[in-house]
């Protein structure tokens, strides 16, 4: 009998190392959930002021009368226009910076009108809720008012004749059409989906300004960190000798200062604010990344294509750069996600103990330090809440760097190229 041996192939898959890292890091969903979570918050904090139910700056709008309340918490807001020329700002102006309020937010309870004022009894909470009775033109009400110049009712006809900012003609308006006006556009029902702080700020607009914040803190330390690290550690790595020797003297002089209390004297010495923080927590995080650099270099420079860029004249700037750093990304790539954790932690440490980010940025740090008073009472939820945001923004950060770790695993490269 005649028997045929079947021919076994081995298919070389012809996609790029990178094509299979990501299809190895869809796979891990923890790692998938962390990077939709992480773009999420990205696009929130690009967004800004344009989605949060405040946009004033800072989200920093203060009603007094507000304080402490409850997550899902509506009040009747007579909205009185300020008497002074605010401009509106541009869109990309508010979405970085905010829009200064037109009005002043005040809470009532109930309203009615007389004459040519509306009377309003102010909001306490309290049963019954007796509150102050506050007495405003309907005119200063609906218009930035010009006081310089007179306002003038006229019972008889009533009307109100007055000026308005930048303009030098007078308006006339009838008590009839500015109460329909101010039902209409001035009474409004502000809802607090969160609550609001101990100034009467809204604590979900305060909570999403606060991702700006982390996200910028990281980022921008992540960038002065590798900017240092990677040129320390690649030219030590590739010269190596005395230069060597004095940058692995300088890592492990930092190395054995604790981070937490380098970055405290860096900060106190460039002050405190929230650009020092950058700095500080940047100039602070470099020894990792040099460290791992360095290793990486020393490892890749005695490869062949090292010597052949060498022999055919190429200068040492254009062989660490352009030849082996591109090789050694992804080790780079994950040092980044843990330091972009790391960055976060850290800035949220300074602004609790007061010297990071000052009020009134809306900093996780500084909101749990100003409501731990709180964490006792009915309204724990005031540092809760921020302790979760950074618990979440932390954990999915280091999830995405240990996803990314795995995923560009060069062993695990080689097993799938050769479809192992």
């Amino acid at each position: 009998m005649l028997s045929f041996r079947r021919k076994k192939y081995v298919e070389i898959d012809s996609y790029s190392l990178a094509h299979h890292a990501w299809k190895r890091f869809k796979k891990n969903r923890l790692a998938m959930f962390s990077l939709y979570f992480i773009v999420l918050c990205v696009l929130v904090a690009i967004l800004g002021y344009t989605i949060t139910p405040d946009s004033t700056p800072n989200a920093n709008n203060q009603v007094l009368e507000l304080s402490v309340k409850p997550p899902g918490f509506k009040v009747q807001m007579l909205l009185v226009k300020e008497n002074q020329d605010i401009k509106a700002t541009s869109f990309i102006t508010k979405m970085l910076f905010g829009q200064p309020s037109f009005y002043h937010y005040t809470p009532i309870y109930n309203y009615g009108f007389q004459g040519s004022f509306i009377v309003a009894e102010g909001y306490t909470g309290m049963i019954p809720n007796n509150g102050p009775i506050v007495k405003y033109n309907m005119a200063d009400v609906i218009y930035a008012l010009d006081y310089n110049k007179h306002l003038v009712n006229d019972s008889a006809n009533h009307t109100t004749t007055a000026y308005i900012f930048g303009d030098n003609k007078p308006i006339t308006r009838t008590y009839k059409d500015m109460s329909e006006e101010i039902k209409t556009k001035n009474i409004v029902t502000q809802t607090y989906l969160l609550g609001t702080d101990q100034e009467g700020r809204d604590l979900l607009s305060r909570l999403m300004i606060g991702i700006r914040v982390s996200l910028a803190v990281g980022f921008i330390s992540v960038i002065i960190a590798f900017s240092i690290g990677i040129f320390l550690g690649a030219t030590a790595g590739f010269y190596r000798g005395k230069w060597d020797e004095f940058v692995m003297w300088l890592i492990n002089v930092v190395w054995s200062l604790p981070t937490l209390l380098l970055v405290i004297a860096i900060t106190l010495a460039l002050g405190k604010g929230f650009w020092q923080v950058f700095i500080a927590v940047g100039l602070t995080m470099w020894v990792d990344v040099a460290r791992i650099v360095r290793g990486q270099v020393m490892s890749i420079r005695e490869e062949n294509f090292i010597e052949a860029g060498n022999a055919m004249g190429f200068s040492n700037f254009r062989v660490i750069f352009k030849h082996i750093l591109p090789n050694i990304m992804g080790a780079i790539i994950v040092v980044a996600a843990d330091n972009f954790a790391s960055a976060i932690l850290i800035e949220a440490g300074l602004s609790f103990l007061g010297i990071g980010a000052q009020p009134p940025i809306a900093s996780w740090g500084a909101m749990i330090n100003t409501n731990r008073g709180y964490i006792i009472t009915d309204s724990a939820y005031l540092a809760f809440l921020p302790g979760i945001c950074i618990m979440l923004m932390v954990l999915a950060f280091f999830l995405l760097g240990n996803g990314l770790r795995d995923a560009l695993d060069s062993k695990t490269s080689a097993n799938q190229l050769v479809g192992a």
